[in-house]
C-alpha cells in the first residue's frame, strides 16, 4: 500500500493534462474561461457557469463522466475533455459525448430549431490525426457538393504533442510539462496549477478527490461484480485506472489485485 509521502509524490507529478488535476483546476470558471480563450480564438470569451465531472446518462442508463462542462455567455454548450492515452475510439468517444450533452441539456418538447449549440474540446497527448498540427477542427461535409454543413455541433481537438510556438502550443507545455508556468501569457492557469502541486492545501484536495474516486469505484464494482463477477469487475476498474494515468501502486491498494495482473492490462 503507498505510504502518504509517495501519494503526495504521485499527486504532484501530475498536470493539468490528468484526469484528476484537470478536474479540480476546472472547478474554477476563471480556468475554464482561459483556456477556452486560447482554444477558440476568442480574446472576449465569458464562461458564465462551469460544472466539473458532470454525469449524465443516457436513455439506457449508461453514465458519461463529462471531465468539464462550460457555459458560455452566448449560450454555447462546451465539454472539455482531455486524454493522455491512445487507446480507444476517441472519435466514437466525442460523438457520443456530445449526443448524451445534446439530449441533456436540450428542453422537452421544444422544437429542433432551438436545440442549443454544443461543442466538444478534446485535449489529448497524442497526434490522434498525425497531420503534425496544434489543432484540428473537424465539420460535416456534403461529400458531392464540399458543402460545409452547421448542425450546432462543434469538434475541436487540440494535439500537445506539436510544439509550433503558438500560444495555444505554449498552453499547451503548461498542460503536459511538470513545472512549467507561464504567468505572463496564462496566469490563472500557472497559478491554480501550482497551488495543487506545491502548496500542502492543494495536493490535500486532490487526495480527498482521489479518495472519494476510489470509494466510489469501489460501490461501483462492488454492484455490478455481484452480476459479473467480483475479480473481472476489478479488472474492468484496474483497466480504467491505467487509462487515467494511475501508478500501478495506487491501483493494486484500490482494486486489490496483484501488480502482475495489473501490469499485463
Amino acid at each position: 500500500m503507498p505510504t502518504k509521502k509517495e501519494r503526495d509524490e504521485y499527486l504532484r507529478g501530475l498536470n493539468p493534462i490528468d484526469d484528476l488535476m484537470f478536474r479540480k483546476m476546472a472547478e474554477h470558471k476563471e480556468f475554464c474561461e482561459e483556456i477556452l480563450r486560447v482554444i477558440l480564438g476568442d480574446s472576449e470569451l465569458v464562461v458564465t457557469d462551469n460544472m466539473q465531472q458532470f454525469d449524465i446518462k443516457n436513455l439506457q442508463g449508461r453514465s458519461v463522466i463529462l471531465d468539464a462542462k462550460c457555459i458560455t455567455g452566448d449560450r454555447r454548450y462546451i465539454n472539455i475533455e482531455v486524454q493522455k492515452a491512445n487507446d480507444d475510439n476517441h472519435l466514437k468517444r466525442v460523438r457520443y459525448n456530445a449526443s448524451v450533452l445534446t439530449a441533456n441539456v436540450t428542453e422537452a418538447g421544444k422544437q429542433f430549431e432551438f436545440v442549443p449549440d454544443v461543442c466538444i474540446i478534446f485535449i489529448s497527448a497524442f497526434d490522434l490525426f498525425k497531420g503534425n498540427l496544434p489543432l484540428y477542427h473537424v465539420k460535416k461535409v456534403v461529400m458531392e457538393t464540399e458543402q460545409i454543413i452547421e448542425d450546432g455541433l462543434t469538434e475541436i481537438y487540440v494535439n500537445s504533442a506539436v510544439d509550433d510556438g503558438s500560444k495555444l502550443a505554449k498552453l499547451m507545455k503548461v498542460f503536459t510539462t511538470n513545472d512549467a508556468y507561464n504567468e505572463a501569457d496564462f496566469p490563472v492557469t500557472s497559478e491554480i496549477k501550482a497551488r495543487f502541486k506545491k502548496d500542502e492545501g492543494g495536493t490535500i484536495k486532490m487526495d480527498e478527490t482521489l479518495q472519494k474516486w476510489r470509494d466510489e469505484w469501489i460501490s461501483e464494482g462492488e454492484e455490478r461484480g455481484e452480476k459479473l463477477g467480483s475479480k473481472n469487475e476489478k479488472i474492468k476498474i484496474a483497466g480504467d485506472m491505467k487509462k487515467r494515468g494511475f501508478k500501478d501502486e495506487l491501483i493494486a491498494e484500490i482494486t486489490g489485485l496483484s501488480k502482475k495482473v495489473i501490469m499485463a492490462l
